[in-house]
């Protein structure tokens, strides 16, 4: 008996806690493991390095700044550091090729400097089939006709120039005719 008055004595004077096992139901900053900080990687900083930055252009090695410390790295950053200019030239072309979709987006006409009604596209587009700025579609359906019966391939075969402007009437004209289709398409 005395033995269990004991045991029981233990245990009502043990605390309960609250988190059930999961430290994570503390109370913020209630944690009592220590918190594993990486100071920052710059000689001299006492700030936390929490943004990684590569040693060497395609180096999985990283330096670990605190924020202003990546700044100032990433400012200085030459991506093309160790490259021949040949290499340099390529890795220009590869990183532009898989941009240009991005480049191409429909949203980067809409913030051209236009005339207020138009995108800087729809104008340059004007432009390229010899309309005014106030031109309506019909106008440009007009003008795109005639262009293409005046410097269509088949019409002018083995002519570069007219190849050429067919061409830049022909993206002309689907930039308007795209523009037409966004003024009347009206939601369901």
């Amino acid at each position: 008996m005395a033995r269990r008055n004991r045991y029981m004595g233990r245990m009502s004077r043990a605390k309960r806690s609250d988190d059930w096992g999961f430290p994570r139901w503390r109370a913020y900053g209630q944690g009592r493991e220590a918190q594993q900080v990486r100071l920052c990687d710059r000689h001299g900083c006492s700030e936390p390095g929490n943004c990684p930055a590569p040693k060497s252009p395609n180096s999985p090695e990283r330096w670990y700044f605190c924020e202003t410390h990546a700044a100032e790295y990433n400012r200085g950053w030459d991506y093309f550091a160790g490259l021949s200019a040949e290499e340099a030239a390529d890795r220009a072309a590869e990183e532009a090729r898989g941009a240009r979709s991005y480049a191409r987006a429909q949203h980067y006409g809409w913030g051209g400097a236009g005339d207020g009604s138009r995108s800087a596209d729809e104008m340059r587009a004007l432009e390229v089939l010899d309309l005014e700025p106030d031109a309506d579609f019909e106008a440009a359906k007009k003008a795109w006709r005639g262009l293409a019966k005046e410097c269509h391939p088949d019409v002018k075969p083995g002519d570069a120039e007219a190849a050429k402007r067919f061409a830049a009437g022909q993206a002309a004209f689907e930039v308007l005719k795209q523009a037409e289709e966004r003024k009347s398409w009206k939601p369901a």
